[in-house]
């Protein structure tokens, strides 16, 4: 899923490509994209885009008129650019957005569609999509605390709730973790002073590095290799690969669709945390630490 950084770079090359531009017409190719009948999606077509935002991670299209295109890309949805007299490729579109700049599509890998868009009228329609996690890159210290002990769970499931923090998923939150050398285990009410620190400060460089990195990357041109699994990342998506620091293979805990990656040497003190499932399956011959892994 699109999280932070990658929405960052999107709304930073659709700046510059239809902020004052008009739409002119939107063609929905599945009828299972669009999430709202009010008002009809025709309404914005022959408005100007105004200005462009990102709520949590949602990118937001203002049109004049109080109008507001919201784009929830989920985990597969991608957008691509095309410049006029440009031929579209790849991937069937679920809709064509039609500037008089160029035209930008959404796509959606695989048969599940999740990827949503939505069209509101108003600051208070638009408020409602907006989950109320915190901006930790504008946030302050003691917000950053506040928010994070407000409630006790995991520094997973903390980090990648859209109601304490904003933008902020699967991906980034394994590499902020292991960036601040804590499990995605530990407790949040149980952390100390200089571990809340250490979150903190991870959760800072983590995002604002990798937006630096896939800006630099794009070059200037629309961003087409968004992905949640990158070769230079630490430990997510890296099951069984060696850790970037301490040459230890890193593990995952797999859930669900999603899976959680860290390295036992540098966040649990080495060992192996139980998967629900496989440790279950396992039993005994599960590796409780570092010295029972596979060679």
């Amino acid at each position: 899923m699109p999280e932070l950084p990658d929405i960052t770079v999107y709304l930073e090359a659709l700046q510059q490509r239809i902020v004052g531009a008009r739409l002119q017409s939107i063609q929905l190719l599945s009828p299972f994209l669009l999430r709202t009948a009010v008002p009809p999606l025709t309404t914005a077509h022959g408005r100007r885009i105004i200005e462009l935002r990102r709520i949590g991670k949602r990118i937001v299209i203002g049109l004049e008129g109080g109008l507001f295109l919201v784009l929830h890309l989920m985990i597969a949805g991608r957008l691509h650019w095309y410049a006029h007299g440009s031929k579209v490729r790849g991937r069937t579109p679920l809709a064509r957005f039609e500037f008089d700049s160029g035209t930008l599509t959404l796509t959606e890998a695989g048969t599940k569609r999740r990827a949503s868009l939505q069209l509101l009228a108003g600051e208070a329609a638009l408020k409602q999509v907006d989950r109320g996690g915190l901006e930790v890159l504008s946030a302050t210290h003691e917000q950053f605390a506040h928010r994070l002990q407000a409630e006790n769970h995991t520094l997973k499931r903390a980090l990648t709730d859209p109601r304490l923090f904003s933008g902020i998923g699967n991906a980034y939150s394994d590499e902020i973790l292991h960036r601040a050398k804590l499990s995605p285990l530990a407790m949040t009410r149980r952390l100390s002073i200089a571990q809340i620190d250490q979150l903190f400060e991870a959760t800072r460089v983590t995002l604002s590095d990798w937006t630096a990195r896939l800006r630099t990357q794009a070059r200037g041109n629309f961003p087409e290799a968004v992905t949640a699994f990158r070769p230079d990342m630490a430990v997510h998506g890296r099951f069984n690969q060696p850790c970037p620091v301490c040459s230890v293979p890193v593990q995952r805990i797999r859930y669900a669709e999603n899976e959680t990656n860290y390295c036992p040497r540098c966040q649990t003190e080495d060992r192996i945390l139980a998967d629900r499932s496989l440790s279950r399956l396992l039993k005994d011959d599960w590796p409780r630490n570092v010295d029972e892994l596979d060679p």
